[in-house]
């Protein structure tokens, strides 16, 4: 699609990373917002964004180079340098942990700061998502849908040979040679993402429970990720039905659906 947004000379601004940035201060931005609100430093939304988004940063591309080891042994260099690797899991296990550094820094209540940046984790997943679109990356599997988008300059370019030799597991024996169209699941997982921050965003002042936010946001993020691999090109490891990040949705929906029903803490004060 458009890899690089535009040039200035030698100087090349590129999308995936345009839209991290985007995703970033827009976050930054709501997160400072709220902190005021609730009486907090405004310093502390600069460094949980900081920390979250090289926490998040390290962590996608960790989990990303682990899911395509088989193409990160053949081409270490291309992988890490590429403009791809935006995995969730990856990125909200790294960023949680750049997050709880900042937090235990300044002796400041975990749960209370799962709830605030809930909504903004989602959010910066939707944006991030996009960036995503525009490189040609993460796309689903072939389909003749209207509205499947062919990327012929993608990570990989979606022909029948690219499939072939990067996804072997997707059968593909009853389409023509050449270029075939995918579904735009980066557009879709925009989508639900901008949708569950709306409803998370809108629930944020109304808080109960401590933590039960940032509860709800495990289980409709997992109930996202978990539906949509279905039609993406993971290969399947749990009796060639499920993948591994489909595994770990699992896991997230469990673990909020549990601590709903058995809070962690009731004593904590929550958002106002």
């Amino acid at each position: 699609m458009f890899p690089v947004l535009f040039e200035i000379g030698p100087i090349k601004i590129y999308s995936f990373g345009f839209m991290l940035v985007v995703a970033f201060y827009t976050c930054y931005f709501l997160l400072n917002s709220d902190l005021k609100r609730l009486g907090y430093d405004s310093k502390l939304a600069s460094d949980i964004v900081f920390w979250a988004a090289i926490g998040g940063i390290l962590g996608a591309k960790m989990y990303y180079l682990l899911e395509n080891l088989p193409r990160t042994i053949d081409d270490p260099m291309g992988m890490i340098f590429s403009g791809s690797g935006l995995v969730f899991l990856g990125g909200l296990m790294g960023g949680m942990l750049g997050v709880t550094i900042v937090l235990r820094k300044n002796e400041l209540p975990w749960l209370t700061f799962a709830d605030i940046v809930s909504p903004l984790l989602i959010l910066g997943y939707a944006i991030g998502r996009i960036g995503c679109f525009l490189v040609g990356d993460d796309y689903g599997m072939p389909t003749s849908l209207p509205w499947g988008i062919s990327f012929i300059n993608g990570l990989p370019p979606t022909t029948t040979q690219a499939f072939s030799a990067h996804y072997p597991w997707i059968d593909i024996s009853g389409l023509e040679p050449g270029i075939i169209p995918v579904h735009p699941t980066q557009i879709y997982e925009s989508l639900a993402g901008i949708a569950i921050f709306t409803v998370l965003w809108n629930r944020r002042k109304y808080v109960k429970t401590t933590g039960n936010l940032f509860l709800f946001y495990l289980i409709l993020a997992g109930v996202e990720r978990f539906m949509i691999e279905f039609i993406r090109t993971n290969n399947m490891y749990l009796f060639d039905i499920f993948s591994g990040a489909q595994i770990i949705s699992v896991l997230m929906v469990s673990i909020g659906l549990y601590f709903l029903v058995y809070p962690v803490s009731k004593n904590e004060i929550s958002p106002e």
